[in-house]
């Protein structure tokens, strides 16, 4: 995953230290673990001290808490102790820190402990930026390790991939698509499902072992629904629909799924040859929508897109039936936005 884009003038724009994404982290005197993405900053924390006691199993791990700090603790901590063992100190809450914490992390930064790693995880906001300023100034020779928000959707497929990738793993695209769309909302949770795929499946992860174990998520069917109905399946997703709604799915992320994948669908008819990373998508959902795209007219797709927001305010309380108008979004679609 590529560190994003610095704009000029900003702090990022003018560090002259490292800054790495969350899963190249390394040893630094110093790391600024920024960004609002906590489950990445967390496993950058993991990995980094697994790499420090890979290389010495006798590494101290301490973990402080910027906000409630005691004046002392980080020097301390960093103190050599009788045996020399190399320490990993841990602050958390660094973007509410007290005062306490900033006059003394800008004093230690300014002649670091031999041995010693200080990690600081500033989740954003400018309380602290003193001491942002200095260790991105190169203060201290510290680097950054950015856990930017994955809001694109390609961003978790990339992120799940890899979880498969490093483990060695293969999963089918149609497979990776099921496991993200049922967890696209929290990170951890989608981490835990590669996890839990990996331990008790063996060999490809297929479609079918993804519905084994997550089928029963409301996203899932809400993509299974949005599946048939964009093939022009009305029976089907109709039939889908009812069972998902019977199974006590909410019809809010079911209409997300539909609005997703017709968004997907204008934003690759559109661009007429765009390259995957300038339409922020995995090649094969451009080549997904593409197929989707077969029969569909411009007007029809804008039609069902508005169908779809007006199905969005309904199922949030703008109508009094909420089935009634996923129905209704369910038929639109179905008839490729033709149906009057």
């Amino acid at each position: 995953m590529a560190a994003p884009k610095k704009p000029a003038g900003s702090a990022r724009a003018a560090a002259s230290i490292p800054q790495v994404p969350w899963h190249q982290v390394r040893a630094a005197p110093v790391i600024l673990v920024t960004g609002p993405e906590d489950f990445l900053a967390e496993r950058a924390s993991r990995l980094l001290r697994d790499a420090l006691r890979a290389q010495d199993p006798s590494l101290e791990v301490h973990d402080l808490r910027a906000d409630s700090y005691q004046p002392g603790e980080l020097v301390t901590l960093a103190s050599p102790s009788l045996f020399g063992e190399p320490r990993l100190i841990r602050v958390d809450a660094a973007s509410t820190m007290s005062d306490a914490f900033l006059e003394e992390a800008l004093e230690y930064i300014a002649a670091p402990a031999d041995d010693t790693v200080v990690m600081i995880r500033h989740s954003g906001g400018v309380r602290g930026k003193k001491l942002l300023d200095a260790i991105r100034a190169g203060t201290g020779g510290g680097i950054e390790v950015l856990c930017s928000e994955l809001k694109r959707d390609s961003d978790r497929f990339d992120f799940a991939a890899a979880e498969f990738r490093t483990a060695g793993r293969r999963i089918e695209p149609a497979a990776l698509r099921a496991l993200v769309s049922a967890f696209t909302d929290d990170l951890a949770e989608l981490a835990g499902a590669c996890q839990q795929l990996l331990a008790d499946s063996e060999g490809d992860i297929t479609e079918q072992t993804v519905a084994k174990y997550y089928g029963g998520r409301v996203e899932t069917n809400a993509f299974a629904v949005a599946d048939a109905a964009i093939a022009g399946r009305h029976g089907e997703a109709l039939v889908l629909l009812r069972h998902a709604l019977a199974t006590g799915a909410d019809p809010v992320p079911m209409v997300a799924a539909f609005a997703m994948k017709l968004r997907t669908m204008a934003k690759v008819g559109g661009a007429r040859g765009g390259s995957a990373g300038q339409l922020g998508l995995a090649p094969w959902q451009i080549d997904r929508a593409r197929r989707d795209l077969q029969g569909w007219t411009e007007p029809g797709l804008g039609r069902a897109i508005v169908v779809a927001a007006e199905t969005d305010a309904a199922v949030k309380g703008a109508a009094r039936d909420a089935v009634y108008a996923l129905e209704t979004l369910v038929r639109v679609v179905a008839a490729r936005g033709l149906d009057q």
